[in-house]
């Protein structure tokens, strides 16, 4: 088994919905990162990754057909490179990585780009075909976010709740009050305002030409759009409830629906002996669990415990936690069932995706690229990426650094 390397990554800022990303195709967004990782190593000879995974969800407009295979060929990679797009849901980015990392480490592949995409401004609006001949029924679904295509059995079992109602749903069974929703919505505007004025994000995003404000103009897109720096607890107490009536999840204390991509560059220990690049971290493990999907955002707490057994680590052990805010309920209820504080100076230091917003795809390379800058920066050992996925599953991932 090959030890299996972090050498690089970038991302693209994230965008708000219908925001500065959303005149930019899907496949030509997931090629940017691609494109500008080659760029930034013109000395390393492409044609020796073997494979490109990207995490996408929606997969229903410009991302169809295999976005990752588009977006490596877009991007300018050999025509040689196989691609696979994977579909984890919210995990998609981080499975992507793993895809990769399991390869890598068995042998089979020298390098791959791990990556994800998403743009939610672009998912189209879906109808199903006639179920019967001559049929005057019609149905359309808006593939943004949630169930489409239900099926009655799926409903009848396990109950077909929205995200945002799986998060009433983790709020009410582990007792997680609005105002300590909000404390952790207020805390994570806070941290990744003062992460981007302090100009910590910047070396990992790549600034993405987009079209101006006049016709004709264009301008560089260079940082996340979706934070809210004059977020107060007081404004965030004056949202009504947005999802159940007498509920406690509201438009600020949960994720976005964002636009985004980012793509890593992972190699074995044979390759990134040739001395190309010098790497970020090591991966440890990644590890996946289920569990019921009403309750889908407490997933990351048997996924974490997996991870720990698979890896021998306790969670004390890690200097850097980035934990996937799908909704402020659902994080602190993995917070306290893992028993980690609610406001941790080292889980999502730099603010998390109630600020940055959430493309789906995308969201887990980010988490692995900024755990992995972190590790740099402070001088620690371990972090953690985690992630609740719908229809009731977890994700996790630890790195070493190097």
């Amino acid at each position: 088994m090959q030890q299996v390397y972090l050498c690089d990554g970038l991302r693209t800022p994230v965008g708000r919905y219908a925001g500065s990303l959303s005149g930019i195709r899907t496949d030509d967004l997931g090629a940017l990162p691609l494109q500008a990782l080659m760029a930034r190593h013109p000395g390393y000879d492409w044609a020796r990754v073997d494979e490109v995974y990207m995490g996408c969800v929606n997969q229903a407009g410009e991302d169809n057909r295999n976005v990752a295979r588009m977006s490596a060929l877009l991007a300018g990679l050999p025509v040689g490179i196989a691609a696979a797009t994977v579909n984890r849901l919210c995990g998609s980015g981080l499975e992507a990585l793993a895809s990769a990392s399991r390869g890598i480490a068995k042998g089979q592949l020298k390098a791959a780009l791990a990556g994800g995409v998403e743009s939610m401004s672009r998912a189209p609006l879906v109808m199903p075909k006639a179920g019967t001949a001559f049929s005057r029924h019609a149905e359309v679904h808006d593939s943004t976010i949630g169930w489409r295509f239900v099926n009655p059995r799926m409903q009848a079992l396990h109950g077909t709740d929205a995200m945002c109602e799986t998060a009433e749903n983790v709020a009410q069974k582990f007792g997680v009050s609005r105002a300590d929703q909000d404390a952790f919505a207020w805390r994570s505007q806070q941290r990744a305002t003062a992460a981007q004025a302090q100009g910590l994000l910047a070396p990992e995003i790549l600034p993405v030409p987009v079209a101006g404000a006049r016709k004709g103009e264009s301008r560089l897109f260079e940082h996340d759009e979706h934070l809210r720096a004059d977020t107060t607890l007081e404004s965030l107490a004056r949202l009504k409830p947005a999802f159940r009536e007498g509920g406690t999840v509201t438009a600020g204390n949960a994720s976005g629906v964002n636009d985004g991509a980012a793509a890593l560059l992972l190699m074995g220990e044979s390759e990134l002996a040739q001395g190309a690049f010098k790497p970020m971290a090591r991966i440890l493990g990644v590890a996946t669990a289920g569990v019921e999907p009403r309750l889908m955002g407490i997933g990351p707490v048997p996924a974490v415990r997996k991870l720990l057994a698979q890896t021998g680590l306790s969670i004390s052990d890690f200097d850097v936690i980035e934990l996937n805010e799908a909704f402020a309920a659902q994080g602190l209820a993995v917070l306290r069932e893992l028993g980690l504080p609610d406001d941790g100076e080292h889980i999502n230091a730099w603010g998390g995706a109630i600020a940055f917003g959430h493309p789906l795809g995308m969201s887990g390379v980010r988490l692995a690229l900024t755990a992995a800058r972190q590790l740099q920066r402070i001088g620690g050992r371990y972090a953690l990426c985690t992630m609740c996925i719908g229809v009731g599953q977890g994700i996790a991932l630890a790195m070493e650094r190097v």
